[in-house]
């Protein structure tokens, strides 16, 4: 128990230092995004002088925030006056969503304890085999690793121990094991977050535009008005679907994502999903089969989630028409549901990335229908934790098919 404690304590410091690292990496990018708001800001004023004139001074004035102005006086005499309040309510918007991105993020690397100590528990068992050398008549090998260990630099991509003693090699192994998959935490980590901010930051542009244009031309020409507020509209759900997204794998992560099992018949599930793809998605044909119970134990909202997810997106990249089948069967030995599309399709070398967040094929990103590329991720995080498994067989041009297993309820 004292080990677990003592492992959970180092645990727990290398997640605070990782999460106080992100936390800062957001305040920089934060005070980076209000200087160029900002620096456009004194840009856009500067639009404003008339041809043939000049500044013959700047200054800014005002007793208060809310009342500081930016004054240009120009060379004919003339004086402009720009309410810097105006930038700070184009801001508003933007600063919410980048806000509760940024909040949804931290939340979630703040639960990694339990990951970095599963992720230390080969260490602890490398520091209980080193006491155990210790104890031997010779202390020359234990020499050997102690040194090796001191002179390694983790950071380095290549990193690795070797004291070129074949009793040691088995230690050798774990160490190097380690280091490797904490350097793959690491890398994972940083392109999620790399990853999350440039889906992001398309939305929160668009809307800044539209909220610029609205500003400028908005209040007397109503059809950029009408233009402007169901753009901003659209791109405030996108953003919407995709925190809600990150906050679902973030509560994964973290193990917060409760599971509430219960006993049901597959069939009917998938029955159901059917019927509801049929009535809102009129631009496909919809085919189903199954007429056996299948009997399963799991928690059926979220893996009917799972299935809506794959039909979704077997809508989403199939042309209008085109017949989208699902089934219910029994597959070596398991309960099975089927989605298969005559859509575009995949290359082998994007089948084996298909699952991974963010992550879009060619095809899919060159597609005029969006998406969070985070959708897949989420059904295969609800497969794993229902012990399934994911089988995916595509064909570019030929269409897609997901075969997705569960152990049957006894």
């Amino acid at each position: 128990m004292k080990e677990k404690n003592k492992m959970t304590s180092t645990a727990r410091k290398l997640n605070n230092h990782f999460w106080l690292k992100s936390l800062g990496n957001f305040l920089t990018l934060d005070f980076c995004l209000i200087a160029m708001a900002f620096v456009s800001f004194f840009a856009w004023c500067e639009g404003f002088v008339p041809d043939g004139l000049e500044v013959t001074n700047r200054d800014l004035a005002g007793e208060t925030v809310a009342a500081w102005q930016y004054v240009m006086l120009l060379s004919d005499g003339t004086k402009l006056e720009f309410l810097i309040a105006d930038v700070l309510h184009l801001l508003k918007v933007p600063a919410i969503f980048i806000g509760a991105a940024e909040v949804v993020i931290l939340i979630g690397e703040l639960f990694q304890t339990r990951k970095i100590r599963q992720l230390l528990t080969p260490l602890n068992e490398i520091a209980i085999k080193a006491d155990q050398l210790s104890n031997l008549d010779s202390l020359d090998k234990f020499d050997q690793m102690e040194h090796a260990i001191s002179e390694l630099n983790p950071n380095m991509p290549d990193a690795s121990i070797s004291t070129g003693d074949a009793d040691l090699q088995g230690l050798e192994i774990a160490i190097n094991n380690l280091l490797e998959r904490m350097r793959e935490n690491q890398r994972s980590q940083i392109r999620f977050v790399s990853d999350a901010s440039h889906e992001l930051r398309t939305p929160i542009s668009v809307i800044q535009g539209y909220v610029n244009m609205l500003d400028r031309w908005g209040k007397e020409d109503e059809q950029i008005l009408n233009e402007s507020i169901e753009a901003i509209k659209n791109e405030s759900e996108h953003m919407k679907n995709l925190i809600e997204q990150l906050l679902f794998l973030a509560r994964g992560d973290s193990g917060r994502n409760h599971l509430k099992m219960e006993v049901f018949d597959l069939t009917e599930m998938v029955r159901d999903v059917f019927e509801e793809s049929e009535m809102i998605d009129e631009h496909h044909v919809y085919r189903f089969s199954g007429s056996q119970p299948i009997m399963v134990n799991g928690d059926m909202a979220m893996m009917k989630q799972s299935l809506r997810i794959l039909v979704q997106n077997a809508s989403k990249y199939s042309s209008s028409g085109d017949t989208i089948k699902l089934s219910s069967a029994v597959v070596d030995g398991k309960a099975a549901y089927i989605v298969q599309d005559e859509g575009m399709g995949m290359a082998a070398a994007d089948v084996s990335h298909v699952f991974e967040r963010f992550y879009r094929s060619d095809a899919a990103r060159n597609s005029s229908e969006g998406g969070t590329g985070l959708g897949l991720s989420i059904a295969k995080w609800i497969v794993d934790a229902h012990r399934g498994e994911i089988e995916v067989l595509s064909r570019p041009e030929f269409g897609t098919r997901f075969t997705v297993k569960f152990p049957l309820a006894q």
